[in-house]
């Protein structure tokens, strides 16, 4: 899974009554909206990289580089008046007064806005902590920024000074929601305590924050790499060490005391209406979480049959529970030590890449790198995940691999996980949607779950076309990622709208699914911590696959893999209901 996500709402498009002036195709009304549009544009691009320097950073813009975004409840509810404010100003535009090209624009920023707008009210931000990183982990944000010159390093160095105040607003929000009935469930509150340990610590080389000052560029001056980590043990030692402490101690005696020991969304206040929200804007549809249940039991059971198949051409004799355990137990199918581990998620992906123009008329120009997963959250995280390149050039993609306990991770996983997480998927379709030329900004980095997930899962089938899965166990590791995702249909929806215990779901899961217990748990937890995200990637999936064999069927000999793939990536992410008009346009042109 990529990184941050940006949401869409599935609201319907209002109708738009044309004026007077347009139907009668004043140029002035098409020029007058355009460069209203545009300034709009600007202006809200400029407000983002203002509200999330982080983000800025990460996309090469060296603007805000000293500071953190602002926590605040001030901030927060500043920042929901803004978004509320372009909203309308998104709504008093004539969408019929403008190109096709910004009608599209158009309808995408309206939709972000108003999921925006309208997610506020569920006050997601009364519960700032997270068992999969967050201010605990707030070191590993080096790994993303681009740390070269001096004045970078004094940037971080100012960041690192106003850590304090970040924990501060951190600690107030969570106070809030405590008070108010927001409150996270136990069983994941309890792993951030060995998580914040590594920040307690008493002098600061010992501080993860420390070490991007070990090694310092040898271009700079031995003056300069002196001042530095002189100024960074200051700051660690008189402010940030210090605000650790203070955090561990509100946490550990205040907050996780009080967590709750219910695990669903419908637990939380407006709970089972904030899920039903979530929904909507994670697969950009309207269907109801009891929609999504129903499919994810129709997947789960189809996939099993093709499951069945390769257990009888492997010749096992016992049942699926035990061919499971026989996957899960034998030592045939795992590495001993994280270094040959690494080295065959390398040797995949060298294999992978020169394939891919069987698939795609063009390719992205900017390469993407395999690093390990941090120690410090690779317990806590999922097998593998991916995160964006800079806009700027500076940073290339990566694909993060987990080699915490290799003796768990299976050989027959690490083909599928890699045409998911880098090439074709995140990487090729995250890429190329940022080197789009003819978009906003906002359009280069529009996060619609569906596609980009649906993309990634779909992206698994293409391993067939690229000369994957020739063994029968690497098919049914493929099979295991796609049964996988239909278990999350149904334990999602089961967990926060249904009512099922962390147990249930983690039975169906284990029941379903050749995962290893330990990577079952944590995908439980995750779904536990991020209610709805994970129903977006089967039902993007679903959506790719349908337009695909439509274009199939529909052109039969004339049908070109590669000419459908550039469409369906060329304008980027969009919510389904708008990607399938989109090749529905393009398969009439055919």
């Amino acid at each position: 899974m990529p990184g941050n996500r940006i949401g869409a709402s599935a609201m319907k498009t209002p109708t738009i009554c044309l004026t007077a002036l347009t139907i009668i195709g004043s140029g002035t009304a098409f020029a007058d909206a355009s460069t209203d549009f545009a300034t709009l544009l600007d202006e809200h691009w400029e407000a983002h990289l203002a509200n999330d320097p982080v983000n800025a950073s990460m996309n090469g813009d060296r603007r805000f580089n000293d500071q953190w975004q602002d926590e605040s409840l001030e901030a927060i509810e500043r920042r929901h008046q803004q978004s509320r404010e372009f909203l309308q100003r998104v709504y008093a535009i004539d969408r019929g007064a403008l190109s096709a090209d910004d009608q599209l624009n158009h309808e995408l920023f309206r939709r972000q806005l108003q999921d925006a707008v309208d997610e506020h009210q569920f006050k997601d931000f009364l519960m700032p902590f997270s068992h999969s990183g967050g201010i605990q982990t707030l070191h590993n944000i080096s790994n993303q920024l681009r740390l070269e010159t001096v004045e970078d390093y004094d940037d971080w160095l100012a960041r690192l000074g106003k850590i304090k105040d970040l924990i501060e607003q951190e600690i107030d929000l969570a106070e809030t929601g405590r008070k108010s009935g927001y409150m996270p469930p136990k069983i994941l509150m309890e792993r951030i305590p060995n998580q914040l340990k590594m920040q307690l610590v008493e002098y600061a080389n010992e501080s993860p924050f420390f070490r991007v000052f070990e090694e310092l560029p040898e271009s700079f001056s031995a003056a300069d790499r002196e001042r530095l980590r002189a100024e960074a043990t200051e700051t660690l030692e008189k402010s940030v060490l210090p605000a650790y402490k203070k955090l561990d101690r509100y946490f550990n005696q205040k907050y996780l005391p009080e967590a709750r020991d219910s695990v669903g969304q419908s637990a939380l206040p407006n709970g089972k209406a904030w899920y039903e929200q979530l929904t909507r804007s994670y697969t950009t549809t309207r269907m109801t979480p009891d929609d999504i249940h129903r499919i994810g039991l129709e997947e789960v059971k189809r996939i099993r049959g093709e499951m069945d198949q390769v257990i009888k051409e492997v010749g096992f004799e016992g049942s699926f529970q035990e061919f499971l355990v026989f996957l899960r137990t034998d030592p045939q199918f795992y590495f001993d030590n994280p270094d040959d581990l690494y080295e065959a998620y390398l040797a995949t992906c060298k294999r992978i890449d020169p394939e891919l123009v069987r698939l795609f008329g063009k390719l992205p120009r900017m390469p993407y790198g395999v690093k390990p997963i941090p120690d410090s959250i690779a317990p806590d995280t999922t097998t593998a995940y991916y995160s964006d390149p800079a806009a700027d050039g500076s940073r290339a993609g990566i694909y993060w691999v987990n080699l915490y306990r290799p003796e768990v991770r299976p050989k027959y996983e690490i083909e599928v996980l890699s045409v998911h997480e880098a090439m074709p998927g995140h990487h090729l379709q995250i890429a190329l949607q940022q080197e789009l030329k003819e978009v906003p900004m906002f359009r280069r980095y529009m996060w619609f779950t569906a596609f980009v997930e649906g993309w990634g899962l779909y992206s698994e089938r293409l391993g067939y076309d690229l000369g994957l899965y020739k063994d029968p166990y690497s098919r049914f590791g493929q099979l295991t990622y796609d049964m996988w995702r239909a278990v999350r249909l149904v334990v999602d929806t089961g967990l926060h709208y249904k009512g099922w215990t962390r147990q249930q779901a983690i039975d169906f899961f284990k029941d379903n699914a050749a995962k290893t217990e330990l990577d079952i748990i944590n995908e439980i937890d995750r779904y536990i911590g991020n209610p709805g995200q994970a129903l977006a990637y089967k039902i993007g999936q679903m959506k790719m696959l349908t337009l695909r064999e439509r274009a199939k069927q529909q052109l039969g000999e004339d049908f070109d893999i590669r000419a459908f793939h550039d469409e369906l990536l060329g304008a980027g992410a969009l919510p389904l209901d708008l990607l399938e008009q989109r090749m529905d346009a393009w398969l009439a042109k055919q």
